[in-house]
């Protein structure tokens, strides 16, 4: 719930008043009691982040974590062994392209 910020047009007194966005606004002065109060238009409240900062993973579960390290780690493992087959056939590869044959 928001809080809203009014001004008394009468006796010039400004107060501030925690309320539901779809509440009527206050119309009447808590000091003079005379019905010359006005909303007023202010900033909105300001969101502050303080220390290293958040992040998503940071209030995941403890089985999303295992279940999310477990995925990666053969990932991770696969694509090593391919990298180091592929080079063997680039090789093999550029010597047809010479025009060297393979002995069987």
């Amino acid at each position: 719930m928001p809080t809203y910020e009014y001004a008394c047009d009468a006796c010039g007194t400004t107060f501030e008043r925690f309320q539901r966005i779809t509440a009527e606004p206050v119309r009447r002065c808590p000091e003079c009691r005379k019905r010359k109060v006005r909303r007023l238009i202010g900033a909105g409240g300001g969101l502050i982040f303080r220390g290293s900062g958040f992040y998503v993973t940071d209030y995941r579960s403890s089985e999303y974590q295992a279940k999310a390290k477990a995925e990666s780690s053969p990932a991770a493992s696969g694509s090593k062994t391919d990298s180091t087959t592929s080079k063997p056939s680039a090789t093999k590869e550029a010597g047809r392209k010479d025009g060297a044959t393979e002995a069987k």
